[in-house]
């Protein structure tokens, strides 16, 4: 009996057709042949350097629901060289709908906002799709139209690629909005079935063409503290270092901050 498609594991073939696509010949100290002279494999050339079928490697692509093992995907992930980011990512994927449940939270708890507001820099707090679930003075400085924002569109993905205000606060916007996205897609791997995180990208794939040319890209990138500048519009620019924690007592959201750099 073939077992329906998932969302998650049609994500996991189209990305390692991409990869695939994408992967370095010379790299792998194979041949040119036919069309491909420098770059992309076959399907049975990826099976055959990862030690599988080329039946079954075909089937992963095709996103059917068929048992993956770790040490597989791992073997998949060496052949096209996916870095550590990306093979945690294709691992999510391919785990079973058991599903990391996607909790759903009307406010962010009362001692979290607290401890947002007695920072005096600017801080928010984000749920697991992204959803902007409170934030600080120091924030609404920075970034005065989030208290004004419909709640359905108090997303941090969802504003990077709609809002014009937001968007000139990024002096290096293009750069920006990619690393935001490949950030997501690191995290959002394994709910993707979830309500929120459909829900979001399909209203980004059908109002933003830049999203829907980012998206192609496929990128996938683990958070990294560093800094940020942005453009604020009586400070001018401002140099800031970009963390983000979780609670232990609240795994499902992370508080997101802006040092300022001194």
């Amino acid at each position: 009996m073939i077992r329906p498609r998932t969302p998650r594991r049609e994500e996991l073939g189209a990305f390692l057709a991409d990869r695939r696509r994408a992967a370095r010949r010379t790299a792998l100290g194979l041949p040119p042949t036919g069309r491909r002279v420098h770059t992309g494999l076959s399907r049975e050339e990826v099976a055959t350097l990862a030690g599988v079928s080329a039946s079954w490697y075909t089937w992963l692509e095709q996103g059917r629901d068929i048992n993956v093992s770790r040490q597989v995907l791992s073997a998949v992930a060496r052949v096209l060289r996916l870095t550590s980011a990306e093979t945690d990512y294709v691992i999510g994927l391919a785990e079973r709908e058991a599903a990391v449940p996607e909790i759903r939270r009307e406010a962010i708890p009362e001692h979290l906002q607290r401890l947002v507001d007695a920072l005096d820099f600017p801080a928010f707090v984000v749920a697991t799709d992204w959803a902007i679930a409170g934030w600080n003075a120091g924030y609404e400085w920075l970034y005065p139209r989030i208290a004004t924002v419909e709640v359905t569109d108090r997303n941090l993905l969802w504003l990077v690629y709609t809002d014009p205000e937001l968007r000139e606060m990024l002096p290096d916007w293009e750069r920006e909005s990619r690393r935001f996205l490949a950030e997501f897609r690191a995290e959002s791997g394994v709910r993707l079935a979830g309500p929120g995180h459909r829900a979001i990208v399909d209203r980004l794939m059908a109002a933003s063409a830049d999203f829907r040319l980012h998206s192609a890209d496929m990128a996938v990138e683990r958070f990294a503290s560093r800094r940020r500048v942005f453009r604020h519009r009586e400070e001018g620019l401002l140099e800031f270092e970009h963390h983000r924690l979780v609670p232990s007592d609240a795994v499902d959201l992370h508080v997101v901050m802006y040092v300022p750099v001194r």
